[in-house]
């Protein structure tokens, strides 16, 4: 890709005191292009959020900033788009952590659910994440770590991804039932 082809930045889909904000660690090229969370045909994101009882019916990315209208928000962890994750270096992402973890204090989310362990291991500087609550907040929000829905992620089934997310639902549920 030629460095003089200009991407649209990912918007940030963020309003104070959301649910979840789910956070994607970079977008991916077609997200970027397309100004859509999650755009990419083969990314099970949308699937996996009605699925997981967080909306009402499959969202398209076109749709992206209806979940705010639920108590959800979607951001990334580095605005850098690639192909692939693993583009990113380890020292990319721990600069961009402090900024970040600024950002979700601004906003103050319940939780925050990185999709994938790898933003959070290197922001925590926490080699052994398990999948799922963790100990440790982030910006002062809990912090949720959940399988990446990303098509490249073989590693993880339709239905087990929707198990995963849908852990954090029942519990952003009952919190949020625990604050109401």
């Amino acid at each position: 890709m030629s460095s003089s082809i200009s991407l649209q930045s990912l918007p940030d889909i963020l309003a104070p005191g959301l649910s979840v904000v789910f956070c994607g660690i970079n977008p991916g090229l077609l997200a970027a292009s397309t100004g859509r969370h999650f755009a990419g045909h083969s990314n099970r994101f949308w699937r996996v959020m009605h699925r997981a009882g967080f909306t009402p019916e499959q969202f398209r990315p076109e749709d992206d900033r209806t979940l705010l209208q639920y108590g959800y928000g979607l951001t990334t962890a580095i605005s850098r788009a690639t192909a692939r994750a693993n583009d990113l270096s380890l020292a990319e992402i721990k600069a961009a952590t402090l900024d970040f973890e600024q950002k979700i204090g601004r906003y103050a989310p319940r939780y925050i659910a990185f999709l994938g362990k790898m933003a959070f291991s290197a922001m925590s500087g926490t080699r052994d994440i398990q999948w799922g609550l963790q100990s440790a907040a982030f910006g002062g929000a809990r912090v949720w770590v959940l399988p990446n829905p990303s098509g490249l992620n073989r590693a993880f089934s339709l239905d087990a991804l929707v198990s995963a997310y849908r852990e954090l639902q029942l519990a952003a549920a009952s919190t949020h039932s625990a604050i109401a």
